[in-house]
């Protein structure tokens, strides 16, 4: 990766950050992203251009809003600077899970992926809810490139088939298992937006993708909660989010392709 690549990766995805902070703050809110423009959440003012240059303009205004001096929250340019860094490492050589296209167009489709995901686990953290209309654009979107990018390869027809199948085996599992453990325990062990988060992850994974991404969710989860209930920061039956471990076994799963995951699932399904 040559240093031109990553510094526009890098400046992309500051500039997509900026925009990932406004989906986490409207969409949970019933709030269009798009209209009005950006302001002061405290007064309502409306920002400046130079008022809104991701990170350096928070640097610059020393974290205080120019027209109240409410403070703003680390948080955005944390966001900004965390999806420039996934922006550079999509564009590695040999990352995605797309077939093989150009390096290009694997880097662009895996740019939207995660930048579909980001605001989705960030949305769960904070609300303990992955909004509908996230989920099924993002779906569709997965199918869309799944389907472009396999016709390029020509094979856009199979692509698309099991990538639709991914997504309704993901969304099928989940709820399957949220309703047993229902039976089992009185409550539903996962939420319906985690099946549909599990679906998108099917329309862009593959079938393959979203048995890694699964199984790497999983792990960190279960890693989280025993950590949180040794520690006592979560009690026995305290529920936390399940998005962000999903959101962060896709990424994996996308980030290290087949180079790395390959081993995981027999020969039989290895068609993306």
């Amino acid at each position: 990766m040559t240093s031109q690549l990553a510094l526009t990766a890098a400046l992309f995805g500051l500039c997509v950050g900026s925009f990932i902070n406004v989906v986490v703050w409207r969409i949970p809110r019933g709030e269009s992203c798009i209209w009005p423009g950006s302001h002061c959440p405290k007064c309502g003012k409306s920002l400046a251009w130079h008022q809104n240059i991701p990170v350096l303009s928070w640097c610059l205004l020393k974290g205080k809003c120019a027209f109240c001096s409410s403070s703003i929250s680390p948080i955005y340019p944390a966001v900004e600077l965390l999806s420039a860094g996934l922006w550079v490492l999509l564009a590695l050589p040999g990352v995605g899970r797309m077939g093989a296209p150009d390096q290009l167009l694997n880097f662009l489709a895996g740019a939207i992926f995660v930048s579909w995901l980001l605001p989705l686990a960030l949305i769960d953290l904070k609300t303990m809810q992955l909004p509908e209309s996230l989920c099924k654009w993002g779906l569709i979107t997965g199918l869309l490139c799944s389907a472009g990018l396999g016709a390029l390869q020509g094979a856009g027809a199979e692509m698309l088939l099991y990538h639709c199948l991914a997504a309704v085996l993901g969304l099928l599992a989940f709820e399957s298992v949220s309703a047993g453990a229902e039976k089992i325990m009185g409550v539903p062990a996962l939420g319906l937006g985690d099946a549909k988060l599990a679906a998108l992850l099917g329309a862009w994974l593959g079938l393959k993708g979203l048995g890694v991404a699964v199984a790497l969710a999983v792990l960190l989860g279960a890693m989280f909660g025993v950590i949180g209930r040794l520690s006592g920061k979560l009690s026995a039956r305290e529920p936390f989010p399940f998005g962000p471990f999903l959101a962060v076994g896709g990424f994996l799963s996308w980030l290290a392709c087949d180079s790395f995951w390959g081993f995981v699932i027999s020969p039989p399904f290895r068609i993306l």
